[in-house]
């Protein structure tokens, strides 16, 4: 199944091309099924309907967990290092690890969770984590994890949206020297809730909690009251695994579908190749498993292929810049898979967080989340790789599953700023506005992939005419990425950024009408519109033009308010950078506001606006540009 030469890979790819079928269904082998499929795959992209591995029957937690207990249960599965780098590290052996999600597995079913109910885990980041995603999965039941930053309304929308039963959490979190209260903002959430019947509430920072009667449980004391062994639940292929929301060009997130075997088949397969992971290493994925990156290549891919994975609760800058330093050396990492933000903002301060630590146990740089810059590329290579350790630029979506182009490790000649080749089973093309194929090296358009893989979305929850009109009907017959690409003359790929009302902030997506809405929301404001700029550690920071005609109080004190309306709604991460009051905004005579204008003097462009002459009134344009001038 692994990779080891440029020339397999050239063989491998060849193959997965010409016979899809037969390729997936050798890696497939390589998993341990019930019952094998008896088709690998059919599909249609119209509807779309995709299915993998028909008729295949299988548990997740028995290929991330079970089948390597006979040789393997000793090996640490989990080494988990908690925020405070003067507490004790905890390390979990794949033995321990299966004890423990089959005992939490029992607590969910106690507490009435069976096959098909839907749950959401909003947790910080310790093992219980990741015990509770698979204790789901043990059991048959879909987890949807909300990432610890949003706030008590985004978390309703996301419950209420697959309907949840059931609630994890904890009494809080810690995030550097913060600590955010879990679980006040859950109980703010479930005010508006009526389909969940429990909470289990992970003890974690020891702050006081309110907790009601007949709903909500210690994670501590239900454990007490059951065993450690748990039957897995038979899972067919294609039965849902988890939710995971994403945002969308709309203000509504959406609910991102992944099914059992499909996923599990490439999180792991590419996992293995991607990083040419070998037996024995340390691997440190820095995301957050309430993020596609965490699920797919923190819990799913490096378990399913027995690999030790450090879990970390922190920030990168906490106590120190050096602290991912710190954690390299003290675990002799030989995988560190982080995002473009963290590499930028360590870069800001300079190399002395770097003195003395040694690095020399990295054998494979990753980087993920949004395209890498090619400074802060070079600075990964030198400084942290010393030239010797690949990295690894990996474009992929919570859509895909899984990375999708990227150098396979030791293998791929790299290029900075390049995810460079598709692995194979991927078939991506260019296209251009009215979806016909750009082909040839040396050119640009929108990415698309023109056949199904494994790991895809198979629909958006309870809404799959969503699903069918975001990704599948803009170009007939393709997957539509929403990424601008560059294959440039030796064919490798290079993606340019969102051509949809996306932003990706941090490595996080944020759609421009979520943050709008929020906006708006905030009385007194009339309108809003929301553009990205170029941001020198985020990536993309946000920008928001805002009319705001009776301002209470002053401007500065009104900035801070719709920062907390913001913050309130959605959540922090999606705060403006930036905000500018104006008076109007640019729009078309059919009331459509032109973003690309807006775009263009966010980014201080203003010499190229294009044609405003079609604008209801050009003289907004004018009076924008000089209050930008001013911010």
């Amino acid at each position: 199944m692994q990779i080891t030469s440029f020339k397999q890979y050239e063989e491998d790819y060849k193959k997965s091309v010409e016979n899809p079928e037969q390729f997936w269904g050798e890696v497939a082998q390589n998993f341990q099924w019930r019952k094998p499929w008896f088709k690998v795959l059919s599909w249609n992209f119209n509807e779309p309907d995709i299915k993998w591995f028909e008729g295949a029957k299988l548990n997740i937690t028995e290929n991330c967990l079970d089948r390597h207990l006979a040789a393997n249960g000793d090996k640490p599965a989990i080494i988990w290092e908690p925020n405070n780098p003067e507490e004790e590290s905890v390390i979990y052996t794949y033995k321990m690890l299966h004890e423990r999600v089959c005992r939490f597995a029992n607590v969910l079913k106690r507490n009435g969770a069976k096959k098909g109910d839907r749950i959401c885990i909003y947790m910080p980041m310790v093992p219980e984590l990741a015990i509770a995603v698979l204790a789901c999965a043990r059991i048959g039941a879909v987890h949807s994890v909300i990432f610890g930053g949003f706030s008590a309304k985004s978390i309703a929308d996301r419950i209420n949206d697959s309907q949840c039963k059931v609630v994890i959490t904890a009494d809080g979190a810690y995030r550097g020297n913060k600590q955010i209260p879990l679980k006040d903002v859950i109980d703010d959430a479930l005010i508006g809730c009526p389909t969940v019947e429990k909470c289990i509430v992970l003890t974690h920072v020891r702050t006081p909690v309110s907790m009601l009667k007949g709903r909500d449980v210690w994670w501590e004391d239900e454990v007490k009251h059951v065993n450690d062994i748990c039957e897995a639940e038979e899972m067919d292929a294609e039965d849902i695994l988890f939710i995971l929301y994403t945002s969308g060009s709309t203000g509504k997130p959406k609910g991102v579908v992944h099914t059992c075997g499909g996923y599990m088949v490439y999180a792991g397969y590419t996992f293995a190749n991607v990083f040419n992971y070998q037996p024995g290493e340390v691997y440190f994925c820095t995301a957050d498993i309430g993020w596609i990156t965490g699920h797919s290549y923190i819990v799913y891919g490096p378990l399913s292929q027995g690999a030790t994975s450090v879990l970390f609760e922190g920030i990168p800058t906490y106590p120190s810049p050096s602290r991912f330093w710190d954690i390299v050396e003290k675990y002799k990492v030989n995988t560190l898979y982080t995002a473009p933000t963290a590499i930028r903002s360590l870069m800001s301060y300079g190399d002395d967080p770097l003195e003395g630590k040694d690095l020399s146990s990295i054998r494979v740089l990753g980087s993920v989340g949004e395209p890498i810059n090619e400074e802060a590329w070079h600075w990964f290579d030198e400084k942290i790789g010393h030239g010797k350790a690949p990295i690894v630029d990996t474009w992929w979506q919570t859509e895909t599953g899984g990375i999708m182009i990227s150098p396979i490790a030791t293998v791929t000649p790299t290029k900075p700023s390049f995810a460079t080749l598709p692995l194979p089973g991927i078939q991506p093309i260019l296209v251009d506005e009215n979806g016909n194929e750009i082909e040839g090296n040396g050119v640009m358009g929108n990415l698309c992939i023109k056949f199904p893989w494994p790991g895809m979305l198979r629909t958006t929850y309870g809404d799959h005419e969503r699903c069918k009109q975001t990704y599948f009907s803009t170009y007939e017959n393709l997957y539509f990425t929403g990424d601008g690409c560059l294959r440039d003359e030796d064919g490798y790929y290079r993606i340019t950024g969102r051509v949809d009302d996306v932003l990706n902030v941090s490595g996080h997506r944020i759609g421009t009408a979520e943050v709008e809405n929020a906006i708006n929301m905030h009385a007194g404001v009339v309108e809003s519109a929301v553009v990205g700029y170029p941001h020198d550690v985020k990536g993309q920071g946000i920008y928001a033009f805002v009319i705001y005609p009776d301002m209470h109080g002053e401007a500065e004190l009104s900035k801070k308010d719709i920062l907390q309306t913001v913050t309130r709604v959605i959540g922090a991460i999606a705060k403006p950078d930036k905000i500018l009051f104006v008076s109007g905004l640019p729009k078309t005579r059919s009331g459509k506001i032109m973003r690309r204008i807006l775009r263009k003097i966010a980014e201080g462009d203003t010499g190229n606006l294009g044609d405003t002459s079609t604008l209801l009134d050009p003289g907004v344009v004018e009076e924008i540009i000089e209050a930008a001038k001013k911010l």
